[in-house]
C-alpha cells in the first residue's frame, strides 16, 4: 500500500497514519482551493437560471436586487457560524457532524437520510439538467422545446464522466475544480462588462429601473419562494465544511476562505443581473429558458431571439456565453459530487449508512462506494427531474437542515459557554439566521400550501423506523454483509481512519 501511495504521488484524499493503523484523509486543500471550492459550487446553474424565478415571485426588478443582496448576506452571515462550529466540531461531514455531535445520533441520521436519498444527488441532477439545457441548446436552432431524451442522455453523461474523474484521482477533481472556478469568474465578468458596454453606448432597458420597485409582490409566501430560486445560486456556501478534514490549517483559512468568496460572488451576481437588465427587458427575461443565451443572443439559438434584427451585446463572439455556463455547470456538479461524496462516506464511518460506502479505493485513495452510491440515485433522479421543481423543494428541505444546523451553535452558547473556541461570531448573527431559516420554511406552506411539500415531510419521518431498524436495532441482513465483502474485494476498497486535530 504505501509503494503505490508513492506511486500516486500523494495523489488522492488519504493515506497512510504514522502508526500503520490504517488509512486517514490527508490534508491537501489550501486556502485557494477552498476559495475555489467554495466559489465554484456556488457559481454554477443558479445566476444563468434563477433569475427569471426571482423575478417571477417578486413581480419587479428591484426587488429581485434586494433578493440576491439578501441572499449574499443570508449565505454569509450561514458561513460565519458554520466556521465557528467547524472550530468546535472540527470533522468533515458539516451540518450531519454538527447535528451529531450536540443533538444526538436520530437527527443526525435524518440529516444524512435526506442528504445521501435526496438533496445532493437531486441537487447534482438539477446541475446536470441545467447543463444539458445550455450544452444542447445550439444544436436546435430555433426549436422552442427541445426533446427530453437528449437533455436527460447529457445531464447523465456528465454525472457518468464526473464520477470517473472523481473516483480516478482526487487531485485531479481539485484541479478541475480550480479551472473551472476560473472560467466561472471569466464568464460572469463577460457579462457584466457586455451590460457596462450597453449603458455606455445608450442601448440598454435604462427605463426598467426609473420604475424598479412597480408591481412589487407583498405576500410572504412568494418572497420566500423568491428566496428559494435566489439562495440555489449561493448553495456551496458550505461545501468547504464537507471537506475539513482535508482541509489545510482550517481553523484559519476556513473563515479566510468565506471572508473572500462570498463577498466576491455576492458582487459579481449583483452585477450580472443588472447587466441582465440593462440588456433584456422583463419581459423577455420572463420568457427565457436559458438566460445567459438570451442575453448574448445568439439568432439562431432561441425563439426569442427571432424577432431582434441583430446581436446586442457580443456579435460574433456570442458563442462564448454558453461554452462559458455549460463550464460552469460542469465545475459546480464536480464540487457537489466532491463535498457530497464525503458527507456520505463520514456517515457511513458513524454507522448511518452501509459501511461499504466508508471505503477509499487502496490505490487510488479515493472514496469510490461512497461516489458510486452518489451517482446511481442521481442518474434516477435525472429522469423525472426538472429544474425549477427540483430547486424550490431541495431549498425547503436545505433551510429545515441550516436551521437545525445554527439551532445547534445557539445551543452551545447556551449550555457550553465556556468551551474554548478560537473563533466566534456575535450571537445576533446565527439568532438572524434562525429566524431566517423558520421564515424560509413555514412561509411558503403557510402563504401557498402544496401537496409536494407533504411528500417531503412524509419522507423526512419515514427515517425514523429506517434508522430504528438498521441503526439503533443493528439489524444486517446476511445478504447485505456478503455484498459487502464481495463488492470490497471487486472495488478494491478498505476502511478509513479519522481524521481530527
Amino acid at each position: 500500500m504505501e509503494r503505490s501511495q508513492e506511486r500516486n504521488g500523494g495523489e488522492g484524499v488519504a493515506g497512510r497514519e504514522p502508526g500503520g493503523e490504517g488509512l486517514r484523509l490527508r490534508r491537501e486543500i489550501g486556502l485557494w482551493s477552498a476559495v475555489s471550492l467554495m466559489a465554484g459550487c456556488m457559481i454554477g446553474s443558479g445566476v444563468f437560471m434563477s433569475p427569471q424565478g426571482v423575478l417571477v415571485y417578486m413581480g419587479s426588478p428591484g426587488a429581485s436586487l434586494m433578493v440576491w443582496a439578501g441572499c449574499g448576506l443570508l449565505a454569509m452571515m450561514g458561513a460565519l457560524c458554520y466556521a465557528e462550529l467547524s472550530a468546535l466540531v472540527p470533522k468533515s461531514g458539516g451540518e450531519y457532524a454538527y447535528i451529531l455531535q450536540i443533538f444526538g445520533s436520530l437527527p443526525a441520521f435524518l440529516v444524512i437520510y435526506t442528504f445521501v436519498l435526496l438533496v445532493r444527488p437531486a441537487a447534482i441532477a438539477a446541475i446536470s439538467l441545467s447543463f444539458a439545457e445550455y450544452a444542447v441548446t445550439p444544436f436546435y436552432p430555433g426549436c422552442s422545446l427541445m426533446p427530453q431524451a437528449v437533455l436527460k442522455g447529457v445531464a447523465a453523461s456528465c454525472i457518468l464522466l464526473l464520477t470517473l474523474v472523481n473516483c480516478w484521482s482526487s487531485r485531479l477533481a481539485t484541479m478541475l475544480v480550480n479551472v473551472c472556478a476560473v472560467a466561472k469568474v471569466f464568464s460572469l465578468l463577460v457579462i457584466v462588462v457586455g451590460g457596462a458596454v450597453v449603458l455606455g453606448q445608450g442601448r440598454g432597458h435604462t427605463e426598467t429601473f426609473l420604475l424598479a420597485f412597480h408591481n412589487t409582490t407583498q405576500q410572504a409566501g412568494r418572497i420566500g419562494m423568491a428566496f428559494y430560486q435566489g439562495m440555489w445560486s449561493f448553495d456551496g456556501w458550505n461545501n468547504v465544511n464537507y471537506v475539513v478534514e482535508e482541509l489545510k490549517n482550517p481553523k484559519q483559512n476556513l473563515v479566510w476562505a468565506v471572508m473572500i468568496a462570498i463577498p466576491l460572488v455576492t458582487s459579481l451576481y449583483l452585477l450580472v443581473n443588472i447587466s441582465y437588465l440593462l440588456v433584456l427587458s422583463p419581459n423577455e427575461i420572463l420568457s427565457s429558458d436559458a438566460m445567459a443565451v438570451s442575453w448574448g443572443l445568439l439568432l439562431e439559438f432561441l425563439p426569442l431571439t427571432l424577432c431582434c434584427p441583430r446581436n446586442q451585446v457580443l456579435g460574433a463572439w456570442a458563442w462564448l456565453v454558453p461554452l462559458a455556463v455549460v463550464l460552469s455547470t460542469f465545475g459546480s456538479a464536480n464540487g457537489m459530487f466532491f463535498g457530497g461524496s464525503r458527507v456520505c462516506y463520514v456517515a457511513a464511518r458513524e454507522g448511518h449508512m452501509p459501511q461499504l460506502l466508508s471505503m477509499v479505493h487502496v490505490h487510488r485513495l479515493t472514496p469510490t462506494p461512497a461516489l458510486m452510491f452518489t451517482t446511481a440515485v442521481a442518474l434516477v433522479l435525472v429522469i423525472p427531474g426538472s429544474f425549477s421543481t427540483i430547486v424550490n423543494f431541495l431549498s425547503f428541505l436545505g433551510w429545515i437542515t441550516y436551521g437545525t444546523t445554527i439551532g445547534c451553535l445557539l445551543y452551545l452558547r447556551i449550555k457550553k459557554k465556556n468551551l474554548p473556541r478560537p473563533y466566534k461570531v456575535p450571537t445576533i448573527i446565527p439568532v438572524i439566521m434562525l429566524l431566517a431559516s423558520l421564515y424560509l420554511v413555514l412561509a411558503p406552506i403557510i402563504d401557498h400550501p402544496q401537496i409536494e411539500f407533504l411528500y417531503i415531510f412524509l419522507f423526512l419521518l419515514s427515517g425514523i423506523p429506517v434508522y430504528f431498524l438498521f441503526v439503533y436495532f443493528h439489524c444486517q441482513p446476511r445478504c447485505l454483509q456478503m455484498a459487502t465483502l464481495y463488492l470490497q474485494l471487486l472495488l478494491e476498497v478498505a476502511p478509513t481512519t479519522k481524521n481530527v486535530d
